[in-house]
């Protein structure tokens, strides 16, 4: 995460989609290029995730895809307010729930910068024969970025926010990824298109993980790493100890509120669907909006300490009421 200290992004809330279906172009002999693109989201992972959601023609709304997936209910905080925290949380549940919507998806490993160089030949080899099955790929170093295709020399990536020069690079040479010179620590997804559950299974799918995100926070992360409630105590203690006008305090704050921000819609929509409890649906839906303007007004790093203190407790105090409520909601839908 450190490259993130140096570089201003011009990141942006959930934008309009560009529509693509699972459209396989070769723009000549040698290259394979897949029609996938990625929406601006804050959380690059769910760029991803939606990425591939589009090219395979999967209907569903992006709010929908973060609340049935359970990341619009993920938080994780870094007790120093670390920027890693929106991207070193134990995925393994999530990646669970990603086949309801209609995608697999498949962590093919961790390669770190001393990895063999008949390892990254073979990796590369994987991921040209999983393009070249019409399939997407993805990879997360220091971002998560979908692999859409590749030329003659490497593979094409996306830039999930506004172009940039170098980071996170747009293509990855093969054999070497020199593109990353010696910050090697990448994982590799493979995803591929599966048959998708009932919307109510899905739903219910993604929101008993977000109460679980609060009932069983140690599965879903690990120290120095906090989630759940346990996650606003540890943003507080951290602003309080003089993190609050750091990078970390800032991205944390924007991502985990662009979740919540999800979260809120999402729960908007599912009260269309279920009117024994749209009332209920409609007013939790309420308290993760307020939470999400609770946390994108605390990533001001120039604010000062005690007023983002009390808007970090003030969100921790309504979703905790919020979480509260979904519990005793889910058991009549």
């Amino acid at each position: 995460m450190r490259r993130r200290d140096f570089v201003k992004y011009g990141l942006g809330t959930s934008a309009a989609l560009i529509a693509a279906g699972p459209q396989l172009i070769r723009a000549k002999e040698a290259t394979v290029q897949l029609n996938a693109k990625v929406p601006p989201f804050n959380s690059t992972l769910m760029g991803m995730v939606t990425g591939v959601a589009r090219f395979y023609g999967i209907a569903l709304s992006d709010p929908m895809l973060y609340g049935a997936s359970g990341h619009a209910f993920m938080i994780n905080i870094h007790e120093t307010l670390c920027p890693s925290g929106p991207y070193c949380w134990k995925r393994e549940p999530f990646y669970a729930l990603l086949p309801n919507l209609g995608i697999g998806m498949k962590d093919e490993g961790f390669l770190g910068g001393n990895v063999a160089p008949e390892k990254r030949v073979a990796m590369d080899k994987l991921l040209r024969t999983h393009l070249d099955s019409q399939n997407p790929c993805g990879l997360v170093n220091m971002e998560y970025q979908l692999i859409s295709g590749y030329d003659e020399t490497g593979f094409i990536t996306s830039q999930p926010w506004a172009p940039h020069n170098d980071f996170p690079p747009k293509h990855l040479t093969f054999g070497t990824w020199s593109e990353w010179g010696k910050e090697v620590h990448v994982n590799f997804f493979t995803f591929r298109k599966t048959k998708p559950v009932s919307q109510r299974d899905m739903v219910l799918a993604g929101i008993r993980y977000g109460l679980d995100v609060h009932a069983n926070p140690s599965k879903h992360t690990s120290k120095p790493y906090f989630t759940g409630a346990a996650a606003y105590d540890t943003f507080i203690a951290a602003v309080k100890a003089g993190h609050g006008s750091e990078h970390g305090c800032w991205w944390n704050a924007t991502v985990w509120g662009e979740c919540r921000d999800m979260a809120g819609k999402f729960l908007r929509e599912v009260a269309q669907s279920f009117a024994a409890v749209k009332t209920e649906l409609e007013a939790i839906a309420d308290d993760y909006t307020f939470v999400s303007a609770m946390l994108v007004k605390a990533s001001d790093k120039a604010m000062a300490a005690e007023p983002k203190v009390a808007m970090l407790e003030q969100a921790r105090d309504r979703e905790a009421g919020a979480i509260k409520r979904l519990g005793a909601v889910v058991t009549k839908m």
